[in-house]
């Protein structure tokens, strides 16, 4: 069988995948020629192309690949514990990215807007986690934390680091978010319970506490369409 890494280097360079980024920027390229850079090389008789294709095959989507661990990257043949590595890396960093200064000072003015806003962090976790949206007196957002990270039993929230961390941000009010590993966001009595905390809690700072969405697998529900918010 003849080496597809050679065939590849006999290409012309206007069709390298690393050339075409060069010249033609990043955008110009297909996921499986990203990805073939990103891997460097393939192995014997497969090229980086050749590998990134049968990644994204097994993956079946970039979404699918970025859930993988590095022990599940590591049982496909041409992926050892270094490439495993830079896989989980660069999909690390473009979670990242997700996160970054472009929340800030986005304006929430539906439950859907905190859904669209973090969805994609959270709805494929295997543990629940804790958010905490900071917002100012026109309800932007000025900072995202992670106040808890649990297992697939729960987690605990504090409401003394909650409303301590509010105070230090100089937050008008805030959203309670979190996320249900099973998919399924309908609230737990333990979830309204803590919620029903928290609002008094912040009535007693005069801190409002605008709602508390709960993030499914492409759903989600708020407590403040529910009517837990308000009446409480």
């Amino acid at each position: 069988m003849a080496d597809e890494a050679v065939v590849i280097r006999e290409l012309p360079a206007h069709e390298r995948p690393r050339e075409r980024l060069l010249h033609e920027g990043e955008k110009a390229l297909s996921n499986r020629e990203l990805l073939a850079i990103l891997l460097g090389s393939g192995y014997k008789d497969h090229s980086a192309l050749s590998l990134a294709d049968h990644l994204l095959r097994t993956a079946g989507s970039l979404r699918g690949l970025a859930a993988m661990d590095v022990e599940e990257l590591q049982k496909i043949k041409g992926i050892g514990l270094a490439k495993a590595a830079q896989i989980k890396a660069a999909m690390e960093l473009a979670r990242r990215l997700s996160l970054e200064p472009s929340y800030q000072r986005v304006a929430i003015r539906h439950p859907g807007d905190v859904a669209k806003l973090l969805m994609d962090d959270l709805r494929d976790l295997d543990h629940e986690q804790f958010k905490l949206l900071m917002l100012d007196t026109k309800h932007r957002v000025i900072k995202i934390q992670t106040l808890s990270v649990g297992d697939l039993n729960g987690t605990l929230v504090h409401p003394r680091e909650l409303f301590k961390t509010v105070i230090r941000r100089n937050s008008a009010a805030v959203i309670l978010v979190h996320n249900h590993p099973s998919g399924d966001p309908e609230p737990s009595v333990d979830d309204i319970e803590l919620t029903r905390r928290l609002v008094a809690g912040g009535k007693l700072l005069g801190i409002e506490v605008l709602d508390h969405v709960i993030i499914g697998d492409n759903t989600y529900v708020s407590f403040k369409e529910r009517g837990y918010i308000g009446g409480m």
